[in-house]
Formats: structure tokens, sequence, C-alpha cells
């Protein structure tokens, strides 16, 4: 290839806007649908380059520990999506323990601190950055968001409160607000399936077996585990991940 052609796509890939996606599992898509890749395969968004912020098990406090990375990638538009383990460390006590030893937590998790951490991210960003951010509310874990079974229950209650935090901050930061929560909520109610009753890391390293080493693809997993939107009951598959996808997209098309 002549020297000027590949002098213009050089030039071409470092003019491209980045996108930076910070989150936990679900942004990091291990055994979860790969919405990032998604959009970055789709013609619209050739302009974009997406890199992958995202770290399973994180909880707000530590996507704020990694903001540094994210701001010296100089991004021009940022999608945060983060909350999930603040829910279930919240609701169980098991999970809280290993948390706060794995990912080192000052404090035990509460609304109070992940309202501070998510406010904390907006402001962080605005300061080291001139991107566009968005913070994107949390989808429903467990499929019965009428179930009564406590856990489930005490899930159904958490997402929805802190889904609400994520909209209240993004208003009175003056970010933008991506209504996951609230899209996933209508499809559930619409197609209500099972509910998450416990929390157990051996189905989680089960499936990722599945997934890893036997190469079956998530939504079979989510098929074989009795989901319809969840390969796990918190993790997407495609279904839920293209709805994400979709809504990450309104983001990016906005001038």
């Amino acid at each position: 290839m002549p020297y000027s052609q590949t002098a213009e796509k050089i030039e071409l890939k470092f003019d491209r806007a980045v996108v930076a996606c910070l989150g936990a599992s679900i942004t990091a898509a291990k055994g979860s649908f790969d919405w990032i890749g998604e959009l970055a395969r789709r013609p619209q968004n050739a302009r974009f380059l997406f890199h992958n912020f995202g770290v399973g098990g994180d909880l707000a406090y530590n996507a704020l520990q990694r903001l540094p990375d994210v701001i010296a990638y100089h991004p021009r538009r940022v999608v945060v999506i983060v909350g999930h383990n603040d829910v279930i460390a919240c609701v169980s006590p098991k999970v809280r323990r290993i948390f706060s030893r794995w990912k080192h937590l000052p404090v035990a998790p509460s609304l109070d601190w992940y309202r501070e951490n998510i406010r904390a991210i907006a402001r962080r960003l605005q300061s080291g950055t001139s991107a566009q951010i968005a913070f994107s509310s949390l989808s429903p874990i467990g499929e019965n968001l009428a179930s009564a079974n406590p856990f489930q229950r005490q899930l159904n209650q958490r997402i929805q409160h802190y889904s609400a935090i994520v909209e209240k901050v993004a208003w009175e930061e003056k970010v933008g607000y991506i209504p996951f929560y609230e899209r996933m909520r209508d499809a559930i109610a619409a197609s209500p399936g099972r509910a998450f009753t416990s929390f157990r890391f051996l189905s989680f390293y089960r499936d990722a077996f599945r997934h890893f080493v036997l190469g079956r693809p998530l939504d079979e997993i989510a098929r074989v585990n009795g989901w319809q939107f969840h390969t796990d009951g918190i993790h997407l598959n495609s279904r839920s991940g293209l709805l994400l996808a979709d809504l990450v997209q309104q983001f990016l098309n906005t001038p």
C-alpha cells in the first residue's frame, strides 16, 4: 500500500472519537452480552473508537478509583453503567463480606454511599474531560417483578431505588441518562419469568465453564438456565444486551 494511503488510514483511525464505557461485568462482557462490540460493529459508529473500561465485580466506588485511566484516553463520549454489585452487596451478607475484602471497600455498601460515588464519577468526568457523558440505570436482577420471595423482592426494591438515584444525579449534574431499567422493567412485565432467589458463586463458575471452555453461546446457556433476558439472572443475554446497545446508540446519535 502506498505511504500516503497508509498515513491516511492511520490519521482516520486517530481522528475517531473515543467512546469510553465504564462499569463492571455487564460492561466487561465476561459471561454477558458484548453490547460494546455490537455498537462497534455497526456501520454508523465507524467514526467512534470504543474502549471497554469494565472490570468484573466492581462497585461504583471501584469505578471511581479507575477514572484516571478513562480520562487519559481523552474520550469524547463516556457511558457509565455500574451499581449491580452495590445492590447485591447490600442484599446478600455473604456477597458483602466477599466484596469488602476482594474490592478493598473502605465502608459497607449502602444507598447513600452509592449516591456519593455516582455523583463523584459525574463531577470528576466533567472536570477532567470535555466529553458528553451518560449514566445508565440498572437492569433488573431476576425476572419476576412481583415475586413474594424475600431475596427477589429486596433486589427489585433496591434496583428501583438505585436506578432512581442514577436518574436524579444525571439530572442534577446535567449529564445524559439512559433508561435501561425502565425498558427492561417493561419488557419483563410483559413477559415475566423466574425469580432470582439467592446468589451462588458455583452457578457462575459453571456457566463460565460452559461458555469459555465448552464454547456454548450465552443465549444457549440462558435457555438451559431458564432465563429470558439474562444468562444467569444478572448478566445479559442478546435480548437484553441489544436493548442496551440500542439505548446507548441513541446517546451516540445525539449531536
